[in-house]
């Protein structure tokens, strides 16, 4: 079934515009360097123009930003990792009780939703709006993956869409593949970043009581949601040994759900097509949309934030968070869902994709023709071949 579902449409502000329109704002920034020699920043209101360079409301230093490592961070990192592993290896030597089995696999999945339903498409992009019964849900799946407070990830994607593959994009994929992916999360950020943080508007968030509830009882929430469920359900219920509940439903669980979020900064940052925008990073990777439950198709999102479907195409089987959110609009608990009309994405597509939005669907090639003569030729364009052939 194909999520067709659509309660609010939003357009382009200026359709004769070109890919100055994506969600690219190094290209935003550099057309109007161009054309103005000044950037108006909307965030502080500010407007620079020295020596027609690019400059932020901070002091600046000539020397080169060289990250540090913040060693909390990176042994956390090493912990979890290494205990994926011993988690791994009570799960392939069948150590672990059937009944586990099913429990990490279901809490891998459902609250793999409060970060893509919840943290990603809700709070960080607005893309719909839901009532306080489904936020407290999403809130409360999301904190069970442990991936910091509600308010911080939005935080910080927000910044990262809008300056994407700038300094100021804190997991900037064009610092490479291992930095995009998890190297951000224990390395020092740039001053960019810090920069930016400071005048992105979070406004809708602090007046969102569910979210600033989170972030303040944070820590014993992790305690509680991220070690103590997951881990003292099989240990009660089903009598799991406790060193494997512990390494297989909170260390293996955690790291699996943490690295498929960091599949699409870096993978889908790097691997694939871009059909709507080919002069930015992000990419269409049906691997990562099936393991993120739709946030694969990365190069679409980019360019459409606003869209609660973070995609054009596809079932609900490439993008099972499109059909929970529909799901809970037939509930009345979500609503003033965002899309895109066609006709805008088919315009950015043939501005700025690179050709391949049609080509592994029902619609390829369907503007398609053999050559002169074939009667699907526009009738503008048969003029135009008829005036220059000489």
């Amino acid at each position: 079934m194909t999520p067709n579902v659509v309660d609010s449409v939003v357009t382009d502000t200026d359709p004769n515009a070109g890919c100055v329109l994506t969600a690219n704002t190094e290209t935003v920034w550099k057309r109007k360097q161009d054309t103005q020699g000044a950037i108006s920043d909307q965030n502080n209101n500010s407007t620079g123009s020295r020596q027609g360079g690019n400059h932020c409301d901070h002091d600046t230093d000539s020397t080169p930003f060289r990250a540090q490592i913040r060693w909390p961070d990176f042994f956390a990192q090493l912990f979890v990792h290494v205990g994926f592993l011993i988690g791994l290896y009570y799960l392939v030597t069948f150590q672990a009780k059937f009944y586990t089995y099913l429990w990490t696999l279901g809490l891998v999945w459902a609250t793999g939703l409060g970060i893509t339903a919840g943290a990603h498409r809700l709070w960080s992009h607005k893309s719909y709006k839901a009532r306080w019964p489904l936020r407290l849900l999403l809130m409360f799946l999301f904190t069970i993956c442990g991936q910091r407070d509600a308010y911080t990830w939005a935080h910080d994607h927000r910044v990262h869409h809008k300056y994407s593959e700038t300094d100021a994009d804190p997991h900037n994929a064009k610092r490479g593949f291992f930095f995009a992916h998890v190297g951000w999360v224990f390395l020092t950020p740039h001053p960019e970043v810090v920069a930016k943080r400071k005048i992105i508007d979070m406004s809708d968030l602090e007046a969102d009581p569910i979210v600033m509830l989170q972030r303040r009882f944070y820590i014993p929430l992790f305690a509680l949601l991220v070690i103590g469920l997951p881990v003292l359900v099989p240990w009660y219920y089903w009598d799991e040994q406790l060193a494997v509940a512990f390494w297989v439903c909170f260390t293996l669980r955690f790291t699996t759900t943490l690295n498929i979020a960091f599949f699409v900064n870096s993978v889908a940052h790097m691997f694939g097509n871009k059909p709507y925008d080919k002069s930015i990073s992000p990419v269409e990777n049906m691997a990562v949309a099936i393991a993120a439950m739709g946030e694969g198709w990365h190069n679409y999102h980019h360019v459409f934030p606003w869209d609660y479907k973070t995609s054009e195409l596809g079932s609900y089987l490439f993008n099972v968070t499109t059909g929970f959110i529909d799901c809970f609009a037939r509930l009345g608990w979500a609503y003033e869902r965002k899309s895109v009309p066609p006709e805008v994405v088919e315009r950015r597509a043939a501005k700025c994709g690179d050709g391949t939005r049609f080509l592994t669907d029902e619609y390829a090639h369907q503007d398609a023709v053999w050559g002169y003569g074939d009667q699907d030729i526009p009738k503008e364009d048969m003029d135009a071949i008829v005036r220059t052939q000489r």
